[in-house]
């Protein structure tokens, strides 16, 4: 027959446990951090040649470059650019570059010497926005008004469902990256010169570009073919 236990005999039981297992975790704890100073480093093999693998080759020319040559960007080159960078590449309208829960937040827009345009995917056209050479005002450094295109990155933050706040700053620049790798190794393939930057008076270049409250700019980055050595 089993014993009926008084409710101060289990309460005193279970702190027992609890003292038992808190100090069973501390060791586990001790014994992890005795066991990783036992390790040994792995020495890895040398990584795989480009030669042969058209990947690995693009990331080995993969690089920022902020001197450009005067060359205008050949429509069809700009066209596999933005197609790259963001473009539709299945059926069911997703794209070259991953988004956070698919929202496809970020736009792209294209600052030109004869204006600014928005890219549509869908369509694979460029929507005139502003008759004005914005350039310049995409950056503080001196070169970005010699590349002949600047892209600007735009989260579209109506577009974003109901996330944290922290998430609301993650995703907007967590995929503006993906697209920039695009293009910096789109660049790679086709011999362009391009440096993405974070450094501008979003601001003042929000208002120029016309944008809404809930635009918010990530990034920007110069695109054009490299300065030729005289």
């Amino acid at each position: 027959m089993k014993r009926k236990v008084s409710r101060r005999e289990f309460m005193k039981t279970a702190a027992t446990a609890g003292i038992m297992f808190s100090a069973g975790t501390m060791l586990l704890g001790q014994g992890n951090v005795a066991l990783a100073k036992d390790m040994q480093p792995i020495r890895l093999p040398q990584p795989q040649s480009a030669d042969g693998n058209a990947f690995l080759k693009l990331l080995e020319k993969r690089q920022s470059i902020r001197e450009y040559g005067p060359e205008p960007v050949p429509a069809a080159v700009l066209a596999g650019l933005l197609w790259a960078a963001f473009g539709i590449n299945r059926p069911d309208g997703k794209r070259t570059a991953p988004s956070a829960r698919n929202y496809q937040e970020i736009d792209i827009y294209v600052a030109a010497a004869d204006g600014l345009y928005l890219y549509n995917a869908k369509e694979s056209m460029l929507k005139p926005m502003l008759a004005q050479d914005i350039r310049e005002l995409t950056g503080r450094q001196p070169y970005v008004k010699q590349a002949p295109i600047s892209l600007v990155y735009v989260a579209d933050m109506s577009k974003v469902g109901s996330v944290s706040d922290e998430d609301k700053n993650l995703y907007p620049a967590a995929d503006s990256g993906f697209i920039s790798q695009n293009v910096y190794l789109y660049c790679a393939a086709v011999g362009l010169a391009t440096c993405v930057r974070a450094n501008i008076d979003k601001p003042s270049l929000a208002k120029t570009m016309g944008l809404r409250p809930e635009q918010k700019i990530t990034l920007a980055q110069a695109v054009g073919y490299p300065k030729k050595a005289t």
